[in-house]
């Protein structure tokens, strides 16, 4: 896709590699513009998961300092107010996280070593983290004067108590993956966490896909809506499911002890 960004499809298996290894995955402007357009074209695809990796020694080390500098000497308001993509919700550093979570399908972000910043945005615009165990994650924007705004104020507080989220935005410093995982920024540790990624992404084809998008959405309904509407909506979604070929294949699958064939 660029020299940035890459999208390979394999076993109905969308995989997005952060591929700027030199830099330690570091974002700058076309790094900006390659996890969009990745993000974008996984959406338009048929894959049925999506996994998010970094190639070389760590996921991503967070926004090219370089980045800033460019930024020097523009108006901010110009800059950041915009709503540049997305539905009309986001400016483009916001929608490098955000992209994810509007993706119809599962995505899986598989995490190794550095995850700072703008890459930890990026990873929990993923619906799940498998992370190694020397993997670091940090709210790195207050070491520059600045605050998380690439997504991370929507995506945290659907994992962190407010008084954790505050401590990580404050301080900036740096949390192990074991401790992360204990806060839940983390869902699970692995030793080779792409591969980890990639056995969860497999299982996961042999889902309904149809169902697998329904619970997405539903998941992402439930977490800003209220009771009573969340309620209906599940009714909805149910009602879209039960009785269509794909949930008769699940079920004559589960009963014949095979695996289900799906259409692509």
């Amino acid at each position: 896709m660029s020299d940035r960004v890459s999208v390979t499809y394999e076993n109905h298996i969308a995989h997005v590699r952060l591929t700027r290894a030199e830099k330690m995955n570091a974002v700058d402007q076309a790094m900006i513009d390659g996890i969009i357009a990745a993000g974008n074209e996984v959406a338009a695809s048929k894959a049925r998961v999506c996994v998010i990796s970094g190639e070389g020694k760590g996921f991503c080390a967070g926004i090219d300092i370089g980045g800033l500098g460019a930024m020097i000497g523009k108006d901010p308001v110009e800059l950041m107010m915009p709503r540049t993509h997305g539905i009309g919700t986001t400016n483009q550093w916001q929608e490098v996280s955000m992209v994810w979570t509007r993706l119809p399908m599962p995505v899986i972000a598989a995490v190794h070593g550095v995850c700072f910043g703008a890459g930890m945005q990026l990873a929990l615009g993923a619906d799940i983290r498998i992370a190694a165990p020397d993997a670091r994650f940090a709210v790195m924007e207050m070491k520059w004067g600045i605050v998380p705004d690439m997504g991370g104020m929507v995506l945290m507080p659907r994992l962190l108590r407010s008084d954790v989220m505050r401590k990580l935005t404050y301080t900036a410093e740096p949390v192990a993956a074991e401790k992360a995982e204990a806060l839940g920024l983390v869902t699970e540790l692995a030793d080779d966490p792409l591969a980890a990624a990639m056995e969860l992404a497999e299982a996961l084809t042999l889902k309904s896909p149809a169902a697998l998008r329904a619970a997405k959405a539903l998941i992402g309904y439930a977490e800003t809506h209220e009771p009573d509407d969340i309620l209906l909506e599940e009714s909805r979604a149910q009602a879209g499911l039960m009785g269509t070929p794909e949930q008769m294949e699940v079920v004559a699958a589960q009963m014949q002890k095979r695996a289900p064939v799906f259409k692509d």
